[in-house]
């Protein structure tokens, strides 16, 4: 049986996939891929930002790694928080701790034998050496071109002139590569308690963020069970709270009661259905919060609501709608192996370019994670020192017969789980082959970064069909481009019996 990877630049695949080439882990090959990542998709993750792993081994065992950065020790703002800028750093980091705990885990489950430091060697030398700026970069930096220019470190390494880096520009990072260095020679630790650490929180705090030495210090990963729902003849696994995997399976659990046997794929029938369900399902989001802090739903209670939530949709009127939009940008990447392990994961800044801060001369952009708090005190998510914000980072695996079958996820903050409906509906209802379920027509319900319309957004290679009997029930439309961006950039990795295959989205 051969592994598989999937990620959304070809670089970080190809590492990922020589990890897997020299007998490597799933995990081992997140590890690779995920830090080249880190140094080439720069607008959607990187050091200073986060990870949630979902993990399964070859013998069923499931878990899940929570890299969440805590809020840091500071007193409690009183004001709303900006979504950029120092005022925005209102939490810690997590990804590289992430990478070590998920090397330790592959060691002590799979057998894992790789390296740290051979594993960071990839990103290292592309940090070093540079690589062609893709045009989701491109768009990104042009898309935020009238405000990067104030953002403190940035434009040194991401403008060019009074505009972002063109496509194709060679780019070069010799600070985040002495960075990588220092993490490669001393581990995990030195971005925490190390020389590197120092010169974070000087970088930092010559910004003017208010972060110190005990903040990054007391960082670690969470690693802690996977929430599990059964769906047809599978179990689809999400992590827990503080994440939004809740609302992914209880979009799931709510779609189950429906018999989609007679439904044809990408109907109004399907499209609203999968609406509907997710309209439930975000009502009951603003509860989601930090378990430390604030007790949580579980799956049984939420199990309490799905036949009501289900008996609620009305198959031909829709259910007016708005709902607070929840803003982010990350990258997904997956792997299954030859032994049959599999990891699922999500790395992000959140935010494109996250705060906009480069922590001084580390090359590291600081995520902006913080602005996921809420401050009002009485609010489930409301901040403190300590607690972990709201995340809407889920990745998925799906189980058969106990065993990966599925390994997904997808970039798009509020359009995540709404994502994941559509994919899951396509290939476990429908039997749509990967690549099928991929390319077809999605919905975005709601506000986005680029449109303040509470309208369901449908991609336009839709059906004029299934446009029309969608209006008729009562969706305010409005189109997007075929294969936009905004629907999402997904990604599955398939196991096999005669090897594992992957599969991106051809959104970019």
């Amino acid at each position: 049986m051969k592994g598989a990877v999937t990620t959304p630049h070809p670089l970080a695949t190809a590492a990922g996939m020589a990890v897997l080439d020299q007998g490597g882990t799933a995990s081992e090959a997140m590890i690779a891929a995920g830090a080249v990542l880190t140094v080439v998709m720069p607008h959607f993750c990187g050091l200073g930002g986060d990870a949630v792993w979902l993990v399964v081994d070859r013998q069923g065992v499931q878990t899940c790694f929570l890299a969440i950065g805590q809020g840091i020790d500071r007193p409690i703002p009183a004001e709303p928080f900006p979504t950029r800028g120092v005022g925005a750093i209102l939490t810690t980091a997590a990804v590289v701790s992430g990478w070590e705990h998920a090397l330790k885990h592959a060691r002590v489950t799979m057998g894992g034998r790789a390296h740290w430091a051979d594993l960071l060697s990839p990103a290292l030398q592309l940090a070093e050496n540079g690589f062609p700026v893709t045009q989701s970069q491109a768009f990104w930096g042009d898309f935020r071109a009238s405000e990067s220019g104030d953002w403190p470190g940035f434009g040194a390494i991401f403008r060019h002139g009074n505009g972002p880096l063109p496509v194709g520009n060679v780019l070069r990072q010799p600070d985040l590569a002495r960075s990588l260095r220092a993490i490669a020679a001393d581990g995990a630790q030195a971005f925490y308690k190390g020389e590197l650490a120092r010169r974070i929180i000087d970088g930092l705090r010559a910004a003017g963020a208010v972060i110190a030495p005990a903040d990054l210090a007391l960082t670690s990963t969470k690693q802690v069970r996977p929430l599990a729902l059964p769906y047809r003849d599978m179990t689809l696994l999400a992590p827990p709270p503080p994440t939004q995997g809740i609302t992914t399976l209880e979009i799931m659990g709510i779609l189950s009661r429906f018999d989609l046997s007679g439904v044809k794929a990408g109907s109004a029938d399907h499209l609203h259905l999968c609406v509907e369900a997710v309209k439930r399902a975000f009502l009951d989001r603003g509860r989601i919060a930090d378990p430390a802090f604030s007790a949580q739903d579980n799956m049984a209670l939420v199990a309490q609501r799905l036949d009501r939530s289900a008996q609620d949709i009305d198959n031909a009127l829709a259910m007016p709608w708005p709902h607070p939009w929840q803003h982010g940008d990350t990258v997904f990447l997956g792997a299954i192996d030859a032994q049959g392990n599999a990891a699922s994961v999500l790395q992000s800044t959140y935010f494109d370019w996250g705060s906009g801060v480069v922590a001084g001369d580390t090359g590291i952009i600081w995520q902006n994670r913080g602005a996921a708090f809420s401050n009002d005190q009485a609010h489930p998510n409301a901040f403190a020192p300590g607690k972990l914000p709201f995340y809407t980072l889920n990745p998925g695996i799906a189980l058969k017969d106990g065993r990966p079958h599925f390994v997904y996820g997808t970039q798009g903050a509020d359009g995540q789980p709404q994502t994941l409906s559509m994919l899951l509906t396509r290939l476990i209802d429908f039997g749509q082959s990967p690549p099928d379920a991929l390319s077809a027509p999605r919905f975005l319900l709601g506000r986005t970064f680029s449109d303040s319309r509470d309208s369901l957004k449908l991609e336009a290679d839709i059906s004029p069909e299934t446009l029309a009997d969608l209006s008729a029930r009562g969706h305010s439309i409005s189109l997007i481009p075929a294969h936009s961006p905004i629907a999402g950039q997904a990604g599955i990795a398939q196991a096999g019996p005669t090897g594992s295959m992957a599969w991106h989205d051809p959104r970019q």
